[in-house]
């Protein structure tokens, strides 16, 4: 049970790793400097439309003799990463358009060039959204990542199907379990994360407003 866990894990955390490589930089250009952001988006769109089985279905047949991981692994890793890089995108850029234009005029007055008006002013303000999408994008890679057993890849999918494949209702559990577990962790990971990256003052906002009303 451990090494599924781990095999499922390591899938995971590979997927996401390769998705934030991609999608961040796009995400920061686009909502930094707003070119090519309707492309961006509408492709975002088309990506988050795509079913992950059909991917893997495209993708394996182009790498089924590429040896040693061809039959297993590429596709899955394919499909899972086309899963994780639309929500890290539009949320991206999403947290990018909704900086306050004063804050970034602030910086350009204090002499920022555009790299240091992105990183000291834009990124911290838009932490949240980015940790939004990243938090979509790590539970869908979790809890799809067990159909990567149906190409023999491993996880915990081995286990659902193992249970399914011998009538064993035990392990058949076990494995629903596991990965239901680990979504709701992640997800809940990532939420913690995001109130802590919320600056004082948006975390303080609520309460004003809730002050306010009464």
């Amino acid at each position: 049970m451990l090494p599924r866990l781990l095999e499922h894990l390591e899938l995971s955390g590979f997927c996401m790793a390769l998705a934030i490589v991609i999608a961040l930089p796009i995400g920061l250009w686009i909502g930094h400097t707003g070119r090519g952001a309707a492309l961006a988006i509408r492709a975002a769109n088309i990506g988050q439309a795509l079913p992950t089985l059909g991917v893997i279905g495209i993708v394996w047949p182009l790498t089924a003799n590429i040896e040693p991981y061809g039959f297993d692994l590429i596709p899955s890793v394919v499909a899972l990463t086309a899963l994780a890089i639309p929500p890290i995108v539009t949320n991206t850029f999403a947290g990018l358009r909704q900086v306050d234009p004063e804050a970034i005029e602030a910086g350009r007055g204090m002499g920022m060039r555009e790299l240091q008006l992105l990183r000291l002013v834009e990124v911290p303000l838009a932490l949240p959204s980015i940790l939004a999408g990243l938090r979509i994008s790590a539970v869908q890679v979790v809890a799809t990542a067990t159909l990567a057993a149906v190409l023999g890849a491993g996880g915990l999918g081995r286990l659902i199907i193992d249970g399914i494949a011998q009538q064993d209702d035990a392990q058949l559990f076990v494995g629903a379990l596991l990965v239901a577990v680990l979504a709701i962790a992640t997800e809940l990971g990532f939420a913690a994360l995001q109130r802590v990256a919320a600056s004082p003052g948006l975390r303080a906002r609520p309460a004003r407003e809730s002050a306010a009303d009464a």
